[in-house]
This record gives C-alpha cells, sequence and structure tokens, in this order.
C-alpha cells in the first residue's frame, strides 16, 4: 500500500520532470510571446497543478501547507510565469474561499478552479491602498434589499487579464474606515461592470499577466459576499496572505536553487588564468554563501509550515519566511550574475540568468514589501 510520504514523493519527481522536460525548454518561447503556450497549461491542468491546495471533496489535492511549500519549491525552479499560472488558484485566488466560504460557494467556484477550468484572483491593492490594506477606498453600498453595488480600482492585480472569478475586497460600512468595515465579494468576470485594464509591461516575470481592475456599479447580492458576513473581509485577506507569504517564501526558494545550480556548472567550464574559475577562492566563497542562505531559508519555511499545519499562529513566521526568503533570493541571484560575468547580463549569452534576475526582483516587493514585513515583525516581537 503506497503511504502519504511515497505519494509525495512521487508527485516532486514528476514535477521536476514538468520542470525538467516541459517549462525549462519553453522558458525562451515564454519570454517572447509573453504567455504560456496553451498546450502546456493544458499539461498543468492535467497534472493537477492549479489544485494543489484545494481540498479533496472539491476535486483538489488537499495539500498540506509543507506539501505545497515543497511542490512550490520544484515548480518555481522554472520561470516564474509557470508557478504564477497556477498560484492564483492555489494561493490568494482560492484560499480565502477555502477558509471562510459558505458550502454554496464551495461548491460552486472550488472545484472549477482545482480542474484549471477558471482562474481566480485576489483584487485588494489599490493605488491608494497598497502597503496598508485598510485604507482601500472601493465601497460596496446596499440598497437595503440585500443588494450591493460596488465601485471602486484595484491595482497590480497578478492574473486580472484572465481570471474568471475575482475575489474583490470593498468597503461595506462607510463609517467604519477600520478594517471592520471590509467585505469580500465573490464577482464573476461576467458580471456586468467589472472590467480589466491593459498587461502592464513589466521589468520581469514575462508570461505572468498583471493589471487594473476596474468595478462601475457592479451589482452583486448577499449570495456574493464571501462567507456570507458584512465585514469580514479584512480577516479573511489575512488568512489567505498568511499561507501565501509561506508559498512566497517557497517560490524564492525553487529561482534560488536554479540559479545556483547554473552557477555551479558554469564555473566548472568557465576559464582565466589558465584554470576554471571554481577554483578561485572569492567565488567559492559566492557559491558557498548563496548555498548556506538557501538551505537557511529552506529550513525556515518548511518549518513555519509544519507549525501551520499543526494549527498554530504563525502570523510572525510567515512574515519572517516572506522577509528573509525573498530577500535571500535577491542576494544569490545578484551574486550569480557577478559569477557569471558579462554574460550575466546577456540573454544571448548566460543563458537564464538575466531573466531570472529580473523576475525575482518582484518577490521583494508583493505581498508586503520588505520594510513592511520589518514593521509588522517589530510590532509583533514588542507586544
Amino acid at each position: 500500500m503506497i503511504n502519504d510520504i511515497e505519494v509525495n514523493n512521487r508527485r516532486l519527481e514528476n514535477i521536476r520532470r514538468f520542470v525538467r522536460e516541459v517549462a525549462i525548454p519553453a522558458e525562451a518561447q515564454v519570454v517572447e510571446e509573453n504567455k504560456i503556450p496553451e498546450s502546456i497549461v493544458n499539461q498543468m491542468r492535467a497534472n493537477g497543478y492549479f489544485g494543489w491546495s484545494i481540498p479533496k471533496e472539491y476535486g483538489g489535492s488537499g495539500l498540506t501547507t509543507e506539501e505545497l511549500a515543497l511542490a512550490n519549491i520544484e515548480l518555481s525552479q522554472a520561470a516564474t510565469a509557470f508557478r504564477a499560472r497556477a498560484g492564483t488558484n492555489t494561493g490568494i485566488g482560492s484560499e480565502g474561499l477555502v477558509q471562510d466560504g459558505t458550502r454554496a460557494q464551495k461548491e460552486q467556484w472550488l472545484p472549477r478552479l482545482a480542474s484549471g477550468e477558471i482562474t481566480g484572483c485576489l483584487a485588494l491593492t489599490e493605488p491608494e491602498a497598497g502597503s496598508d490594506a485598510t485604507a482601500l477606498q472601493s465601497t460596496a453600498v446596499s440598497d437595503g434589499n440585500n443588494q450591493f453595488l460596488i465601485n471602486g480600482t484595484k491595482r497590480y492585480i497578478t492574473n486580472a487579464p484572465i481570471a474568471d472569478l475575482f475575489t474583490v475586497f470593498a468597503r461595506t460600512d462607510l463609517n467604519d474606515l477600520s478594517h471592520k468595515g471590509i467585505t469580500a465579494f465573490l464577482i464573476s468576470r461576467e458580471t456586468p461592470g467589472i472590467s480589466t485594464g491593459l498587461e502592464h509591461k513589466k521589468m520581469g516575470q514575462s508570461g505572468s499577466p498583471v493589471s487594473e481592475v476596474y468595478l462601475s456599479n457592479v451589482l452583486a447580492s448577499s449570495d456574493n459576499v464571501l462567507g456570507g458576513q458584512l465585514g469580514m473581509g479584512f480577516a479573511t485577506a489575512m488568512k489567505a496572505l498568511n499561507k501565501q507569504r509561506i508559498n512566497l517564501a517557497a517560490l524564492c526558494i525553487g529561482p534560488a536553487i536554479r540559479l545556483l545550480d547554473e552557477a555551479l556548472r558554469h564555473v566548472k567550464t568557465r576559464e582565466q588564468f589558465g584554470k576554471p574559475i571554481s577554483e578561485f577562492q572569492l567565488i567559492q566563497a559566492m557559491l558557498a554563501e548563496s548555498k548556506v542562505e538557501i538551505e537557511a531559508a529552506k529550513s525556515l519555511v518548511l518549518e513555519t509550515a509544519r507549525s501551520r499545519d499543526r494549527g498554530e499562529d504563525v502570523t510572525t513566521q510567515a512574515s519572517i519566511c516572506k522577509y528573509y526568503a525573498s530577500e535571500m533570493c535577491g542576494r544569490v541571484a545578484d551574486r550569480v550574475v557577478q559569477i557569471f560575468g558579462g554574460a550575466g547580463y546577456c540573454a544571448d549569452i548566460g543563458g537564464p540568468i538575466e531573466m531570472l534576475y529580473r523576475d525575482v526582483r518582484l518577490f521583494r516587493l508583493y505581498e508586503g514589501t520588505s520594510q513592511i514585513h520589518l514593521l509588522n515583525i517589530a510590532k509583533r516581537i514588542l507586544k
């Protein structure tokens, strides 16, 4: 009889094979066309990548936080777009629904998210509400008869251009400017009044579309209120983000592993002064520092994931994970470009190094900037 450990090991090996044989060979095409070929997306659907964190009763894999982190570490060793394509369905695009959705809402949406039939996204950030999520200005005004008119603009929303289901956060209590006045709504793209802007031209992460979401007199009913309760939106967002910060920390580890692997291959063949640069102690130091930091981040993330699976409050630890892993990945990327020298700066010579360097820069910005996480960590440890 196959046990859970064997099942997970097989899953991870299948992901490694997909990354090695399908995703990495397609990276150049994804960058050039700024999208993942639909044939590869269909493979990801067939492999179950869209349903990793969704409960089995709704068609997903029901992975634990630790199992999801391990899967994300593997998939993120290819260009960021591959993880991002399925990532909202296995993260912030579904987690609020998994955590707080009503039975009817889960039955309506989760099986379609798990299969990859539809794509979900979290519409929280606004032009004037980024790090301070409670400052959002989108409103959902009740007509007193269980109907709401939603108006507002959301910004930098991952997968918005291709999303079918939007978890939209708006203020339902206009007299309460705290987090208690915020409610989450489940809005289908087919709903009149919701639209998305042109995809942003980004520094990196080609193939991962990001845009604004516009809400103009979007009519929602009480059935669209996530969890059926007004004023619970901020709590739902924090639950989703706490888990997503662990996910994102894991997603920072994968590219760092890939970058180090590329560097190790390079230093054994690149010669200067008549010998491989792997023999130079300063090169060895950069390689060793990168390995140490990767292993430290991995241990931190997996232990935090286990703590969450045990039901412990990991709010502080999730911030620590996100801060450390994203900064670590940036340092590893910088070292590897330095090791490759001019080749690391040229897309046509250094292979994936230039692409990965640009891709990982965003990790220190989204799901809370490094500076905001430092403040959050300080506030919590001072209490």
